[in-house]
């Protein structure tokens, strides 16, 4: 737990300091070079520049704690109000994505364990390695282009929020979920492909069968089940790598979630959004890992928080 805190004041402060690091005056480059002193000067006051990056940081923490994250410096509006609105597009691409990973992961190692080097298992393997060395943008793209824009099944970009309906909504997040599970799939398959072989040749499964016990029974209850754990681990450090990617392919399918505000904020130079938005990304994996933690004790008493 101290270390996942430790992590998080790291984030949040290498943030702050990103001002600090760039060259240049900050506010010339929201403002522009035709703003006057005073435009610049009142800025320099809103953003806190007029104070050293200790003092900034601290008072930062003070309202970040209180829950307020600052305010925009390009549309004055609340950063902790605009976060709420784009988080939840974010967590929903992050949960559907990792659902269907795990589904379509699990499916393909029950179906190669018993044969791990049957044509089956050899074809799965070699496919998920593709889209394991494949890069989200480069995935994306090849989606977009093939299933988007030469079939013409779904909208390359644009997003349908639920109020507009179900089947509309769901056929904008399709090919965005699909970009982000794909190398998720490739990943969990591995694991539980590598797993469930080596578990299948336990000696408590030969007695299993030994009992007269079916096949799915032996695959599902006995060969699985020790596999969740190491599957628990995947997911909980995949999901840091994942809300990355979200940045990537929100931007690529134009979906109004955290990861294109963090965009649109970079190219603005709003900093306060920027580190609103890197704080809240940080949190989400602290929370992550902490859970993860929690499940590792349920799931093996012998494994203490």
């Amino acid at each position: 737990m101290t270390r996942l805190l430790i992590v998080l004041v790291a984030v949040s402060f290498a943030s702050q300091l990103l001002i600090n690091l760039l060259p240049g005056d900050p506010t010339v480059a929201i403002l522009g070079t035709n703003a006057t002193e005073e435009a610049r000067a009142e800025l320099r006051a809103t953003m806190n520049l007029d104070q050293n990056v200790f003092a900034r940081y601290l008072e930062w923490v003070s309202g970040a704690m209180q829950g307020d994250l600052g305010h925009s410096v390009t549309n004055r509006r609340s950063v902790t109000e605009t976060i709420s609105e784009r988080l939840p597009l974010t967590l929903e691409l992050l949960f559907a994505s990792v659902v269907l990973a795990v589904v379509i992961a699990l499916v393909l190692a029950l179906l190669t364990a018993e044969k791990p080097s049957g044509p089956t298992a050899r074809v799965s393997s070699g496919v998920s390695l593709v889209f394991l060395s494949s890069p989200v943008f480069v995935t994306g793209i090849a989606l977009a282009a093939i299933i988007g824009l030469k079939l013409g099944w779904l909208d390359v970009s644009g997003y349908r929020p639920p109020a507009d309906g179900l089947v509309p909504h769901v056929r904008s997040i399709i090919l965005p979920v699909l970009t982000m599970a794909l190398g998720q799939i490739a990943l969990y398959y591995r694991m539980l492909h590598a797993e469930m072989s080596a578990t299948l040749k336990e000696d408590y499964i030969l007695l299993a069968r030994a009992r007269g016990y079916g096949r799915v029974r032996v695959l599902v209850r006995h060969a699985m089940r020790p596999s969740f754990t190491s599957l628990l681990t995947v997911i909980g450090l995949s999901l840091g790598a994942m809300m990355g990617g979200s940045v990537i392919v929100e931007s690529l399918f134009g979906l109004p979630g955290l990861g294109r505000l963090l965009i649109d904020a970079s190219y603005a130079r709003d900093f306060v959004t920027v580190q609103g938005v890197v704080a809240v990304i940080a949190f989400a994996y602290v929370v992550i890992n902490l859970t993860v933690d929690v499940f590792y004790a349920v799931l093996d008493p012998r494994i203490h928080t």
